[in-house]
């Protein structure tokens, strides 16, 4: 997404590309749309909540639970793709059972609040496979990352080793999950 056009959508005329990244130069017939030229009727949502408890329902079965045939169905599915609107299909991976034992929790406070200094921290972060999600947060800390590790030697060693000199980062909190209560990427399409 373009900086500064939170309320807007990407969309192409032309196929769009498998992971979604806008590229102006690549993609030049890109238009943005506002969300409110983007209508969704019930059955749109009907199928985004289906699709988002299981990306591999088929198209029949999804025809099947929002009363359409196969062909207006993908269809739909295909806009919902191609408007941005459905963003990818993810497998639902366990932590635990792949090792990582630690979900952790890095508050972080900047030196600065320049664009530049942000740019440089944000694109750093982005690159480390431990880091689950980054968030820009109001309020005392800036960032909040959520960190797996397989151990909590191991969360301290990257910390150290690679939180603590990413651009810009003045202070360091951290806090641990003790209880995973609720874990989902779903949103209400309701």
């Amino acid at each position: 997404m373009i900086p500064n056009q939170a309320n807007n959508l990407l969309i192409s005329t032309a196929k769009m590309t498998k992971n979604r990244i806008f590229n102006p130069i690549k993609y030049k017939n890109w238009k943005i749309i506002s969300k409110e030229d983007l209508k969704l009727e019930n059955t749109d949502r009907q199928l985004l909540d289906a699709l988002q408890k299981d990306g591999r329902t088929t198209i029949g079965d999804l025809a099947e639970r929002v009363s359409l045939s196969q062909s207006p169905c993908w269809r739909r599915v295909r806009h919902l793709e191609e408007s941005g609107v459905i963003a990818g299909y993810h497998a639902r991976l366990d932590r635990k059972l792949l090792g990582y034992g630690v979900l952790g929790f890095v508050h972080l406070a900047m030196h600065d609040h320049t664009p530049d200094m942000a740019a440089a921290f944000e694109r750093e972060v982005v690159a480390l496979p431990q880091v689950l999600a980054c968030h820009n947060l109001s309020g005392r800390y800036d960032y909040q990352l959520e960190v797996v590790a397989q151990d909590l030697e191991l969360f301290a060693e990257f910390v150290r080793g690679n939180i603590r000199g990413l651009p810009g980062v003045r202070e360091i909190s951290t806090s641990f999950s003790l209880k995973e209560v609720k874990r989902s990427i779903a949103l209400p399409v309701q």
